[in-house]
């Protein structure tokens, strides 16, 4: 099987091609900074529609890994490049995968696409969605767009609302759960952290390891298995910056967090705080590995080894 995936020197991507290589596949890992995988890899720009189009013409993958994105906060910057990475390019990728006759795709949605009149607690797989980040708009709007896809042409496409993901090893930049990975390392190396949200601010997280997982069982679901065309929600374990703190501090005792909130506190408001994710666990088995105390172990387990 040949397997092209895009966003690979992303935070998921690093850890998605090697277990597709340990699982046999043939990989081309693309992203548009330089990248280091025992597989060939190339230069891609997911907004270059002429050259999306001709690698999948010319490499001809059996299925497609899209993970290239802005995340929540770089969105807000840079709206207008973060619109054709986030969603125009889904577009064109989509089309791009009829045309060359893909099996299977998989694109990553976001628990962005909630919205303030969400429900929070346990959300439903179907519910209000008024994302008010352009991030999460532009998930949203792709959700209807594969659902689109897969109706009226039989794409098989396929997704997952990643909720904040945490791994060691890479720093994520722009997203409004970084926190969560950086409060680890600034803590071992510094013994203190700023964060930008507040301590009470309660998210769905998920292991590395798991969100993996996700992505492999969701691919290896027969199709006729699957209900959901948008995207699965998937729970992990959930937890607040003052959570995470207090288990940092059984790892680190001097370890201090201050508290200065910036405009990521009005996203990360309107996100829920976990999720129902019965049909992900009844179409393909999705069942998590990892809750907090489990995390933290493989996170510290990670830096000690590399210290």
């Amino acid at each position: 099987m040949r397997a092209l995936v895009t966003g690979a020197g992303g935070q998921i991507g690093q850890a998605l091609v090697p277990a597709l290589l340990e699982k046999g596949y043939t990989v081309l890992a693309t992203d548009v900074r330089p990248l280091a995988f025992p597989t060939e890899t190339r230069h891609l720009d997911v907004t270059d529609t002429e050259a999306l189009r001709s690698l999948l013409k010319t490499w001809k993958p059996d299925e497609v890994y899209h993970l290239a994105a802005y995340l929540s906060a770089r969105s807000e910057k840079e709206p207008h490049q973060a619109w054709r990475i986030n969603f125009s390019a889904n577009w064109t990728l989509f089309e791009a995968a009829l045309e060359s006759g893909v099996q299977k795709v998989f694109w990553a949605s976001s628990i962005a696409a909630f919205g303030p009149h969400t429900p929070r607690q346990r959300t439903p797989q179907h519910t209000i969605m008024d994302p008010i980040g352009l991030y999460g708009v532009a998930k949203l709007a792709t959700e209807r767009l594969a659902e689109y896809f897969h109706q009226r042409y039989g794409l098989d496409v396929r997704s997952v609302r990643f909720p904040g993901v945490i791994g060691p090893g890479h720093l994520p930049q722009g997203g409004t759960t970084d926190f969560a990975v950086h409060m680890f390392y600034e803590a071992w190396q510094k013994g203190t952290y700023t964060c930008y949200l507040a301590p009470h601010t309660r998210l769905p997280m998920l292991y590395i390891e798991d969100a993996i997982q996700a992505i492999l069982q969701l691919m290896a679901a027969p199709a006729e298995r699957l209900s959901v065309r948008s995207a699965y929600n998937i729970q992990g374990v959930s937890f607040s910056p003052g959570e995470l703190e207090g288990e940092i501090r059984k790892q680190v005792p001097h370890f201090t967090c201050r508290y200065e909130p910036d405009f990521r506190q009005k996203l990360a408001e309107s996100w829920p705080e976990s999720l129902d994710d019965t049909p992900a666990r009844q179409d393909w088995g999705w069942e998590p590995q990892y809750d907090l105390p489990r995390l933290c172990q493989a996170m510290w387990e990670a830096i000690l080894a590399k210290a």
